[in-house]
């Protein structure tokens, strides 16, 4: 069987990006559905692509941080089981 790429507790720990990901994926769709400042073709095409290349980033930012996150996890278990190994024999 297939193992999760991150567990709950690195998911929790994610989501600090994960609620602006999802704010700045409101306003995209927001700004496409209703232009409330026109629709001039600059400072659309200007704002889509702030708020787009932000929201990029910003999810490369949070799977980076989470594999991160995730492999220290696994490295820190796996010290305190060899740890929890060597008391046992002694």
């Amino acid at each position: 069987m297939a193992e999760k790429v991150f567990d709950r507790e690195t998911l929790l720990d994610l989501t600090v990006n994960i609620i602006p990901l999802g704010i700045l994926l409101f306003f995209i769709v927001a700004f496409a559905v209703f232009a409330p400042w026109g629709t001039d073709p600059l400072i659309s095409g200007l704002q889509f692509a702030i708020v787009i290349v932000t929201a990029i980033l910003l999810t490369v930012l949070t799977y980076y941080s989470g594999k991160a996150i995730s492999t220290a996890e696994n490295e820190m278990e796996a010290r305190e089981a060899a740890a929890d190994a060597e008391s046992d024999t002694e």
